[in-house]
């Protein structure tokens, strides 16, 4: 199961820029994303993805038609994406659980699609900058380079690193899988970099995908439902760090988590209070294109 670009076989380099260096359409395509301008993303038809969430969906859905999200500073956005069905998964990475991620976005493509439909498998990884701690580095060596982690390869790139084998080499789990994985869009750490008075800074935070026609631009969105401040205060009770990098975040970073740590303080044990029964909170989009509440709850 190899990751290809253009069609052929690659062996992964030790960084993102290298890759892209023997592949110029990759380049390419980097350069075109960087240099688009943002587009403000409105609720209509929207999904918009958390960090470490994921969504997936296909053309056939009748009320999403864009998949997004932003904010990514030292975190990676995946798109991966069936080109037969159109089945699309996007994912918030933030390198905190990456290995158990592995498995969660390719049985999510599978459950939208049929082994008999004609198509390939196409990723596209935006997000990082070359930040001090190295963490953006960390989160993209986990996706394309690491032999334990085995990477994401499932999840987000599923190409045999075990090409070569030796004794200090694993195999995937995903090795095993029959997919190909084409790798289309690569723009990362270093090459979503930029300098500004001696700091470093992401180009690009925030992507957004069309479901129908797969299209993927630089995007920023107004709407972040539903239960923005609950999704919130779960990742954010779920890692050590306020923020990974505080000069990059961008400007309305502070107000976001001065309301989620009042969300915690309000409900520090939301489970009954907000689950009522331990039940879910189900929503859909109305006719408008905003999130309605369908079951019961706060």
């Amino acid at each position: 199961m190899p990751l290809l670009v253009g069609g052929r076989r690659v062996r992964l380099p030790r960084s993102a820029a290298e890759l892209v260096r023997e592949h110029p359409p990759l380049e390419e395509r980097a350069r075109l994303l960087r240099g688009q301008s943002v587009r403000q993303v409105g609720p209509q038809g929207l999904l918009y993805v958390q960090q470490r969430e994921l969504a997936v969906t296909t053309p056939k859905d009748g009320s999403i038609s864009i998949l997004g999200s932003d904010d990514a500073t030292t975190c990676h956005i995946v798109v991966l994406r069936h080109t037969g069905n159109g089945a699309t998964c996007l994912t918030h990475c933030d390198g905190s659980d990456t290995k158990s991620e592995v498995p969660l976005i390719m049985s999510a493509i599978k459950s939208f699609s049929d082994h008999t439909e004609c198509g390939r498998l196409e990723v596209h990884l935006v997000g990082g900058f070359s930040d001090d701690r190295q963490l953006s580095q960390k989160l993209t060596h986990q996706l394309l380079n690491s032999r334990r982690v085995g990477l994401l390869l499932g999840l987000h790139l599923m190409w045999c690193w075990n090409l070569n084998p030796g004794p200090l080499q694993e195999q995937s789990e995903f090795d095993k899988q029959d997919e190909d994985i084409h790798l289309v869009t690569l723009c990362v750490t270093e090459l979503n970099d930029r300098e500004e008075n001696e700091n470093h800074f992401p180009i690009i935070y925030g992507i957004a995908v069309n479901i129908k026609t797969a299209e993927i631009y630089r995007a920023s969105f107004q709407d972040h439902g539903p239960e923005e401040q609950l999704r919130a205060a779960r990742a954010l009770a779920g890692g050590p760090n306020l923020s990974t990098s505080p000069l990059a975040e961008p400007p309305h970073f502070v107000e976001h988590i001065r309301s989620t740590l009042m969300f915690l303080k309000r409900f520090p044990s939301p489970a009954n209070i907000l689950f009522p029964g331990n039940k879910a909170l189900l929503y859909k989009k109305n006719e408008d294109g905003l999130w309605e509440k369908t079951s019961p709850g706060s």
